[in-house]
């Protein structure tokens, strides 16, 4: 049976009944009356009332509630065995695995803070952050092993000797006491713009994760099947409330497009996780409409630009309700764009989810006046969900915050945007991605748009460059659809042609892809530094 669209009513009835079912679910156990809980304790329950039901699997592995709850007792005993108390710290690097969500999740349970981080980074970098969060023990996989020769931390293998390492069958840890504010894990981010920096999530702030989460049909018989990395914030925010409502989640150890598409049909996946590079590769697939995708109920996307044309088209092709997530692993401000039932705002992120505060502020720190709907200023949000700060970075934590006149604390976003009249935001583009050219403004998200609109064009980044003329000046780079000859000049004479004096590029770039995180960011740190490689062209302005 081959994907098909939903009729908008439909679609409405459908995820009515989604949302009902959730609902029911979730009062049973509680989740809507309990202000905090772990994660952890959730797991406990469901090991205890459907112990044979799918938690967790890899290809390689699978587990049921119960052998997920008993693994996690292990793990949390051989920690404390081995001196760990709450608020301490383990790193945790590798690919995605039964394995390495094992020994994320038996940490929790011992109150123990989680360091997740990214395989791709160089052996250096990884070390900085081993002693940044001053992680007392190390897990890493055959493909990280070697990142970490040397290490005076001690390192457990997550294949060979990890059942020697564990507490023996049976074990049970010591219980412990958790609240709110009690330090869940530190995420680093990506490093896009500079070292990473430590974020320290609290409890209360996955707890709000699993809470926002109860409209989206989390639950017995839900699977998640999820294809970007364990270390990502972007994937935890899904993992984590699939588990803490009792479904199962399905890990991909490796994304590519006809394997995920097999992968969820095989399954009967119902929600996912996914970046807009792999909407966009997955929209792209030749035979995408040959596979049953009729599973689904809901989408999830986050972590960067989701154009309005590829949301309309993952709506048109794929079943299921689409959400976007728009907000900082930092935390603060939230906003949702449930797309299916607001087919007209695509071209935003959404409005602030419950219990958000967002507003705006300009350059100088003052808010700007609410429901002036072309204020343009920064973004900067309050919510339950907001980091307890930069580890070991108090200045950095300072620069990340702002308080208004109450002395409420708000963490800045560093995106420019503004509040339509129906008060769903509207982002132009990174504060520090910003272009200040000859004094004007130029956001690069405009000239991207309008680049993305020549049939030539795949996809597209633009990033401003030292002028001597302009201060600044706008460039692209530009990845063009296969088979395509069309020259770079001719593209900037296309798009030079349909902007103002202000706007014009002074050069394009054409290379075979854009460099991107793990998680589909691009990095457009680097394309400044390719650019240095490149001649300029210069443009009569």
């Amino acid at each position: 049976m081959a994907a098909r669209a939903c009729r908008p009513g439909a679609r409405g009835r459908l995820l009515s009944m989604v949302y009902a079912a959730s609902m029911n679910h979730e009062t049973g156990h509680g989740i809507a009356d309990r202000p905090f809980d772990t994660i952890a304790e959730c797991i406990r329950r469901h090991a205890r009332d459907r112990p044979d039901a799918p938690a967790l699997s890899d290809g390689d592995m699978s587990l049921d509630y119960a052998a997920l709850d008993a693994r996690m007792d292990r793990i949390a005993a051989a920690l404390q065995r081995d001196g760990l108390v709450p608020g301490d710290a383990i790193a945790l690097c590798g690919a995605p695995s039964v394995v390495q969500a094992l020994v994320f999740l038996g940490a929790l349970r011992a109150g123990v803070v989680v360091a997740p981080l990214a395989p791709g980074s160089t052996p250096s970098s990884l070390a900085r952050m081993v002693a940044d969060a001053q992680a007392r023990r190390l897990f890493v996989d055959a493909s990280t092993a070697a990142d970490f020769a040397g290490s005076a931390v001690p390192v457990t293998r997550l294949g060979d000797g990890f059942e020697a390492w564990l507490a023996p069958a049976g074990a049970v840890p010591n219980v412990v006491s958790l609240a709110p504010e009690s330090p869940f894990n530190i995420i680093y981010s990506s490093g896009t713009t500079g070292e990473p920096k430590g974020i320290v999530q609290p409890h209360g702030m996955r707890w709000a994760h699993v809470r926002r989460g109860m409209p989206y049909g989390y639950g017995p018989g839900a699977v998640t099947l999820l294809a970007t990395p364990l270390y990502s914030n972007t994937t935890l925010v899904v993992f984590f409330p699939s588990l803490a409502f009792g479904g199962s989640v399905v890990l991909m150890r490796k994304f590519d497009t006809l394997g995920y598409l097999q992968l969820a049909g095989r399954v009967r996946a119902t929600h996912t996780m996914l970046v807009p590079v792999q909407y966009q590769r997955l929209m792209a697939q030749a035979d995408f409409g040959r596979f049953d995708l009729s599973s689904f109920r809901m989408k999830f996307s986050t972590s960067a630009p989701f154009s309005a044309a590829l949301k309309a088209d993952v709506l048109a092709r794929w079943p299921g309700g689409l959400v976007e997530f728009y907000g900082m692993t930092e935390g603060g401000g939230t906003c949702l764009l449930e797309a299916h039932l607001h087919p007209g705002k695509l071209h935003t992120v959404g409005r602030p989810a419950p219990g958000t505060d967002m507003r705006l502020i300009d350059v100088a720190g003052r808010e700007l006046p609410a429901g002036v709907t072309d204020a343009t200023g920064e973004v900067v949000g309050h919510s339950p969900g907001m980091m307890v700060g930069y580890h070991g970075r108090p200045d950095a934590t300072r620069e990340a915050e702002w308080f208004d006149a109450t002395g409420k604390r708000f963490i800045r976003t560093g995106d420019i945007g503004r509040f339509d009249a129906d008060g769903f935001l509207i982002l132009m583009d990174r504060r520090k991605d910003m272009i200040i050219s000859g004094g004007f403004n130029i956001y690069p998200s405009d000239l991207e748009a309008q680049l993305r609109e020549h049939p030539a064009v795949a996809e597209v980044a633009v990033v401003g460059v030292p002028s001597e003329q302009w201060g600044e000046t706008p460039v692209a780079f530009v990845v063009r659809r296969a088979a395509d000859d069309t020259a770079a000049e001719d593209l900037r004479a296309w798009l030079n042609g349909r902007v103002g004096k202000t706007q014009r590029l002074a050069a394009v770039h054409l290379i075979d892809e854009l460099p991107r995180s793990a998680i589909g960011k691009v990095l457009k740190r680097e394309l400044r530094e390719r650019h240095a490689l490149y001649s300029v062209a210069k443009v009569d302005r």
